[in-house]
């Protein structure tokens, strides 16, 4: 699968990530998935709900995740995927994200250093749950 981000949206994302840094951000990735593939359409930010956590990993209520699901399919859309911040840290998905992750949606990690956002990458969790793979992201 490939997803389609666009510049604005990725710029969005790069944003929130270091208006949040020296903490982890997080959102959702809205759109459409089609037989050619993922077009994201539109980001949704939550909250953070990691407490002391922040620093090094983002957590999402099921509650939040319920109301983005509900609010998203009322404008038509889906949710894609989930975008998170890694603060000092590169773009690749940590032990704790491989094992709160749902096969089927995006993750898409921003590396942030010294407050500057770098280049989002995107991982999709295989089937079995033992890894993550990654997904190619086009403009």
């Amino acid at each position: 699968m490939t997803l389609k981000l666009t510049p604005a949206l990725a710029e969005a994302i790069r944003r929130h990530a270091e208006e949040t840094y020296p903490e982890e951000c997080c959102g959702f990735v809205l759109g459409h998935a089609g037989a050619d593939g993922r077009e994201a359409a539109g980001i949704r930010r939550a909250d953070n709900e990691g407490g002391d956590t922040a620093p090094n990993r983002y957590l999402v209520s099921p509650e939040a995740y319920l109301a983005a699901e509900l609010e998203t399919a009322r404008e038509g859309r889906e949710i894609l995927g989930v975008y998170h911040s890694h603060p000092d840290h590169e773009a690749r998905p940590s032990e704790f994200d491989r094992t709160h992750a749902f096969p089927g949606l995006s993750y898409l990690i921003v590396p942030v250093r010294d407050g500057k956002a770098g280049e989002i990458r995107s991982w999709m969790l295989a089937g079995d749950r033992t890894r993550f793979d990654p997904e190619p992201v086009t403009g």
